[in-house]
């Protein structure tokens, strides 16, 4: 996980990469995605501790929840019929 958030990072991709996906419905898969957010957030701590990125909590802290939940939600157009009635 961690080498692909570098990835993304060196590339300037990682404010718009989607997260962790998973076909997988299950009860059990929940702590993974736990483990994955525990884990960006980390990365992300760190990139702000070697001054790679600004310590600007509302700028990193959008991008997180961007990469948690936003993201993958626009790319998917889940409850697309729902947003166009507001």
């Amino acid at each position: 996980m961690e080498k692909q958030l570098e990835i993304f990072a060196s590339q300037s991709l990682l404010p718009n990469f989607v997260g962790m996906l998973t076909d997988s419905r299950s009860f059990l898969s929940y702590p993974r995605h736990e483990y994955f957010r525990r884990v960006l957030c980390n990365f992300v701590g760190q990139l702000i501790e070697s001054g790679r990125i600004p310590d600007d909590e509302a700028l990193f802290g959008k991008m997180i929840e961007d990469i948690s939940y936003n993201n993958v939600h626009d790319y998917f157009g889940f409850f697309k019929n729902e947003d166009s009635k507001q």
